[in-house]
């Protein structure tokens, strides 16, 4: 609590100041362009990897950046809490992307391929229990994270597996085929500090250096303003 309390002094005392027009705008309302689905981990930090302001990202944030997928009907076979954030976030703000975002030497993804088990925590390994079709893709695609440890390789395809779980809810469908809405799955490796791409043209997560930053943005450019799906 210490580092937190003199973290927020030093805020106020330095940063505030050159923020105080950006905050007194988002008083009036949010208007983010991207809902960012990353895990709880301390060292992901979002807005730091992406050089975002306040009110750039809609953040979801949990154990493994799982998305349990919707039954008939578009209830959440888990989850309501970040299901209400994804209906909300594409429902009633000017998000025209989601990213899932999965990271190296991740927690849930070591637990999840010990085979699940938590002892002393029921709800946790209950949770841990939305990657085992990830667990299972692991022994059927060798081509995602090859020359990864399984753990990171498994994190990799839990990406894809949770892009997959958001096209079971209604509003991202619609968003989709309305070509409203892109899907993004991306991979940061702590120790590089480095954010991957996964290409489906490639079949695999690339480093998002100056040449494919280029490559990316000038794809989004040449399809505006109408949207497709990406994976």
């Amino acid at each position: 609590m210490k580092k937190l309390i003199r973290g927020l002094l030093d805020f106020q005392r330095h940063t505030l100041p050159s923020y105080r027009a950006t905050f007194a705008r988002l008083a009036k309302g949010q208007s983010p362009d991207c809902l960012f689905i990353s895990c709880s981990d301390s060292r992901v930090v979002p807005n730091l990897l992406v050089s975002t302001d306040p009110g750039d990202l809609f953040t979801v944030r949990n154990v493994g950046n799982l998305v349990p997928p919707a039954a008939q009907g578009g209830h959440s076979t888990a989850d309501r809490s970040e299901a209400a954030a994804i209906e909300f976030s594409l429902g009633f703000l000017p998000i025209e992307d989601v990213v899932v975002c999965g990271h190296s030497s991740c927690g849930a993804m070591k637990a999840i391929l010990a085979g699940g088990a938590v002892d002393g925590s029921p709800n946790l390994e209950h949770w841990l229990g939305h990657g085992k079709v990830s667990l299972k893709k692991l022994r059927e695609n060798t081509r995602v994270g090859e020359g990864l440890p399984d753990a990171d390789r498994l994190s990799q395809l839990n990406v894809l597996e949770q892009l997959e779980h958001l096209k079971t809810y209604p509003i991202v469908r619609d968003r989709l085929a309305a070509g409203t809405l892109r899907l993004h799955g991306w991979w940061f490796d702590i120790g590089a500090a480095q954010v991957h791409a996964y290409r489906a043209d490639l079949g695999r997560f690339v480093p998002i250096d100056e040449t494919e930053g280029d490559r990316l943005l000038t794809a989004l450019s040449d399809e505006q303003p109408s949207l497709r799906a990406v994976q």
